[in-house]
């Protein structure tokens, strides 16, 4: 019986990762577009939540990285590699946080929206870093703009589509909520 669940959870990351690799072909005709609504972030964390912080970790590093280096999108560096950082620890914050907090409903949220501040916390750690630590090059107001000024339309969506899915998948596989 694991086996056949480890199967399962290595066939949603697959999935996960291939709407990863599709979904910003949704947005990529209007860069601006995609970087409002984050589009490679919703499959991340939903593999976090329904297979797992490893399988989220592994999806959120090799989602942008493949699409840099097959597309040439997102700029590997300095990128996706930063996108590389922030969409792992989506991946495994939310995986771990839904493991660890109680199975009700207002968690998948309290899950989440950790799981979309500390990725971004990375993000703007790996952002400055790339930069040589060079506030000019990326300070706080950059860090506020791209984190959250410029991602607030992704934010939503997140935030309202994520916890529906979760719970229909609960149900559909009746688990606990």
């Amino acid at each position: 019986m694991k086996t056949n669940r480890e199967t399962l959870k290595i066939t949603f990351s697959a999935i996960f990762l291939a709407l990863a690799f599709v979904l910003p072909f949704l947005t990529g005709q209007i860069p601006e577009i995609g970087s409002m609504l984050c589009p490679m972030h919703i499959p991340v964390i939903l593999c976090g939540f329904i297979c797992g912080w490893k399988y989220g970790l592994i999806v959120g590093i090799v989602a942008p990285l493949l699409r840099s280096l097959t597309l040439g999108m997102p700029p590997l560096f300095p990128t996706a590699v930063c996108m590389a950082l922030e969409l792992a620890t989506y991946g495994v914050v939310s995986g771990l946080l839904f493991v660890i907090l109680p199975k009700n409903k207002i968690y998948i949220y309290i899950s989440l929206i950790i799981s979309m501040l500390v990725g971004r916390i990375v993000w703007g750690i790996a952002m400055i870093s790339c930069m040589g630590f060079d506030i000019n090059k990326f300070g706080l107001l950059s860090f506020w703009t791209g984190g959250f000024v410029n991602a607030f339309p992704g934010i939503i969506v997140q935030i309202i589509l994520i916890p529906i899915i979760i719970m229909g998948y609960q149900k559909l596989t009746k688990e606990e909520i």
